[in-house]
């Protein structure tokens, strides 16, 4: 065999593996710019090491070998991410101030095609779809950094704890002490749940078309009735968060009141429902990129919506339109 039909080979191999291992990097880091980093360091790492690679494991345990060692690297080099929720209360809307953090704060959205697999058993899709929520990715970046590894591998991948044991190089007694020290401190700080994209059920649909429809028209009492008293908003890279239909409606009517005549289009982010929000450009012909909205979903009514203002980074990498037409 030729040389190059070798590197093809190898190439092809390495490549099969890429989105699964985005979605464990993602799951560590919470940052989807850092997650893809990380997996181009583990395939270069790959590459040059591979006459190494005995074959006593799978390529694909090696390859996770890599890639927790790059994530736990990272992650000791920086801070965790975060939610606007993770570092301040509430902010009543007649006392909010707009204070911007950097984007290393930020605990990222992610398109899910990045990181869930394409063809997979349902049910194991559907536990995957899961662990990538928001809400779920942020108690994950609670966890020092080996418990995270541990949990994602032995809870979402359902890896057994000898093959963790081998990966992290320890014990199996080690491996099953870190999961249950994971386990009880996101028993004591539970992440919120919400609906999956999995996909949405009639009435979910309902309460999404109400919601653009209610959004769109500027109709606040429309868009009381969908939210959760307790419903929150957060618009990172601000550190601000609202909580309450109160609060919320009280900003879309002042300072957020800039968002009346825009438009939504559906997508989807983390697992959950998702919305590109465009404003009327200053023109006056078409819509202009605003945020990233991604929706949260309890009990059929909406109980979050994250909207990621940096859309120079999210609209590329969700393949959406950098403009609408007026008519569109």
């Amino acid at each position: 065999m030729s040389d190059l039909a070798t590197t093809e080979d190898l190439d092809a191999r390495l490549e099969q593996h890429r989105r699964e291992l985005t979605g464990y990097c993602y799951r560590m880091l919470g940052s989807s710019f850092e997650a893809e980093d990380a997996v181009q360091d583990t395939m270069v790492r790959a590459w040059r090491n591979i006459g190494k690679f005995e074959g006593r494991s799978s390529l694909r345990s090696w390859l996770y070998r890599i890639a927790t060692n790059v994530c736990l690297d990272m992650l000791n080099a920086g801070s965790r991410r975060a939610r606007p929720m993770d570092l301040t209360a509430p902010t009543p809307v007649a006392q909010a101030q707009l204070n911007t953090r950097p984007e290393v704060t930020w605990l990222e959205p992610v398109p899910d095609g990045r990181v869930l697999p394409s063809a997979a058993d349902p049910a194991e899709t559907a536990v995957e779809r899961e662990s990538i929520r928001l809400a779920f990715v942020a108690a994950l970046q609670h966890l020092p950094p080996k418990q995270r590894a541990v949990l994602i591998l032995r809870e979402v991948l359902a890896w057994r704890a000898s093959e963790v044991a081998e990966l992290l190089s320890t014990s199996v007694a080690s491996v099953n002490s870190a999961l249950q020290r994971a386990r009880a401190t996101l028993a004591d700080s539970p992440p919120a749940e919400t609906a999956a994209d999995n996909p949405l059920d009639e009435e979910q649909r309902r309460l999404l078309d109400r919601y653009v429809a209610a959004f769109e028209g500027y109709d606040m009492d429309a868009l009381t009735a969908l939210l959760h008293e307790d419903a929150t908003l957060s618009m990172p890279p601000y550190d601000l968060w609202l909580r309450g239909h109160a609060d919320i409606v009280g900003w879309m009517l002042g300072v957020g009141s800039v968002c009346r005549n825009s438009r939504l289009i559906p997508t989807v982010a983390n697992g959950t429902p998702a919305f590109a929000h465009y404003h009327r450009s200053e023109d006056g012909t078409g819509y202009t990129p605003w945020a990233l909205m991604v929706i949260e979903i309890v009990d059929g009514r909406i109980s979050g919506i994250n909207s990621f203002l940096d859309t120079t980074r999210w609209f590329p990498l969700f393949d959406l339109p950098e403009r609408l037409d007026a008519d569109s």
